[in-house]
């Protein structure tokens, strides 16, 4: 896989939760770490995203929000 964002992170499919237009996906980069991203139904179905399947959660930094409590 080659890829231009700098920010990738392995990790394992922890929940697939499909919807008729979107698909509610979570993964868990270490114990007790997870990132939910929603992305479309056509993708997930593409990716044949399931529980327990190694993928990638990729960051790009223009996309990410940092805020403080």
């Amino acid at each position: 896989m080659k890829i231009s964002a700098r920010n990738t992170l392995k990790a394992t499919v922890k929940k697939v939760v499909p919807g008729s237009v979107n698909t509610e996906v979570t993964l868990e980069l270490a114990p007790g770490v997870e990132v939910t991203a929603i992305i479309t139904k056509a993708s997930a179905d593409s990716l044949q995203l399931a529980e327990g399947k190694e993928a990638y959660a990729v960051v790009k930094a223009t996309d990410v929000i940092v805020a403080v409590d």
